[in-house]
């Protein structure tokens, strides 16, 4: 096939947003959805990518580098045919098929964009190709009248249609592929007499039309054409891709037992046989192996849950936890940037932070490791097959040694030796026959204090 370049158009202001966030970095799935948009587009391997840039662009130049890019700025808002033009600096010299994107379209997929491509270099040869579909709710979409097969006979935007074109469903999406040695050429013969006074991109299908280059549609499944414009747009969006998600995990082998309360990220990881309980949030950087169990109203965030382990209910893992084969956190149970080894367990009402848990270590109910004293972190390191009693503070920096005890309540701030108990508890006392003198003065201040 020819060489591709993609132009990503990323220059509106989104006013409809209402927000100091550039509208194209507002997430889906925990993913910016020019971000969503990009990944796809890394897959088609592209000879040369561009985004068009306006206001907010420094926003964009910081999420974007290192992504191997080009930004060219649109300065003035003059349609979306003015906005492509800004790239043919950055296209200069290149020669084969160009794919045009939009930032707020995120979801668009990959075989799509193949089928853009391939059609475009079909042997009929046509000038453009437009994605199409048929949303439920054409709302102010432009409209393509079809004419023979795929070809198009014209489209016309949404302000200038008249109520016939109106009543057509087959909607422009405003991604097009056309190929470089005609692309600026016609964007050139557009004009603006139109109600915006806009310079459109898809004015160069009747360019193209007057040079005896006919142009066809590509219709593929609405979800991929929505684009975002507004909060209710994107909480639309992010619902689709939830329900698709969802459907795919498990296609994929995975048990949601109810599928509507769990919420994936872009990048998350299920292997075969996990079984997920109601209400479980899954943030961006997780992965779970094989045969793990994720119970109710859990949260985890950059974290790796290995085979056979077992997280939850209530429990929440965050970035850097790393739980190993057939190891259990239990409900209310808190673990940040702390590895726990193979059968290890925390079952309940516990913190480890900044810690290394040896294989088979049980962690009672109400420890703490105290890895922060206000200015830097430290680390706790607990042993294989160590059992740390109840209600125990683990001060770091400290190690337990592999089979150590610790018994209930300690507060441990020295290393306790492998196979040794560390008990901090003061002694306990007993004193008869206190707690009922106790009760009795004390019953007789308050009888006392009524009378007054």
């Amino acid at each position: 096939m020819k060489p591709l370049a993609v132009v990503i158009l990323a220059a509106g202001q989104g006013t409809r947003m209402r927000s100091d966030l550039h509208k194209v970095l507002h997430p889906i799935a925990g993913r910016p959805m020019l971000l969503h948009l990009l990944a796809t587009v890394d897959g088609l391997e592209a000879e040369r990518k561009v985004v068009v840039v306006g206001k907010g662009r420094e926003q964009l130049e910081d999420a974007l580098a290192g992504h191997g890019l080009t930004l060219a700025v649109q300065e003035e808002q003059k349609g979306t045919g003015h906005a492509v033009q800004q790239a043919e600096a950055a296209l200069g010299g290149f020669e084969g098929t160009v794919l045009i994107l939009y930032g707020d379209t995120p979801c668009i997929g990959a075989d799509t964009l193949a089928a853009m491509r391939a059609r475009l270099e079909a042997d009929d040869r046509p000038g453009v190709v437009v994605l199409a579909s048929c949303p439920d709710d054409p709302a102010a979409y432009g409209r393509v009248i079809l004419g023979d097969g795929d070809r198009i006979a014209r489209m016309v935007e949404y302000k200038d249609a008249s109520p016939e074109d109106r009543a057509v469903r087959l909607c422009n999406s405003g991604m097009m592929a056309v190929g470089s040695a005609d692309l600026f050429r016609w964007l050139g013969k557009v004009g603006n007499d139109n109600a915006a006074g806009e310079y459109y991109l898809p004015d160069i299908v009747m360019v193209a039309a007057g040079e005896e280059r006919h142009s066809v549609a590509v219709e593929c499944a609405p979800w991929q054409t929505a684009g975002i414009n507004s909060r209710a747009e994107l909480a639309a969006v992010e619902r689709a891709w939830q329900q698709r998600r969802r459907a795919r995990a498990m296609a994929d082998g995975a048990t949601l037992i109810d599928p509507e309360t769990v919420w994936f990220s872009a990048d998350t990881i299920l292997g075969r046989d996990v079984l997920v309980e109601p209400s479980v949030f899954f943030g961006p950087g997780v992965s779970v192996a094989d045969g793990a169990i994720i119970r109710a109203f859990s949260n985890l965030e950059g974290a790796s849950v290995g085979a056979g382990a077992e997280v939850g209910p209530f429990a929440r893992l965050r970035p850097g936890a790393e739980l190993g084969e057939k190891s259990k956190v239990g409900n209310f149970v808190e673990v940040k940037k702390a590895r726990l080894g193979a059968g290890a367990k925390a079952n309940h009402l516990s913190y480890i932070g900044d810690a290394d848990v040896g294989a088979k270590a049980n962690i009672g109910a109400g420890t703490i490791t105290c890895n922060y004293d206000g200015f830097f972190k430290y680390p706790t390191r607990i042993g294989a097959g160590a059992f740390i009693g109840s209600n125990s503070s683990l001060v770091a920096p400290v190690t337990i040694g592999d089979g150590a005890i610790v018994g209930a309540g300690s507060v441990v701030t020295r290393d306790v030796e492998k196979d040794s108990l560390g008990v901090t508890r003061a002694e306990q006392k007993q004193l008869s026959g206190w707690a009922r003198h106790f009760r009795e003065r004390q019953s007789a201040k308050k009888g006392g204090a009524g009378e007054r």
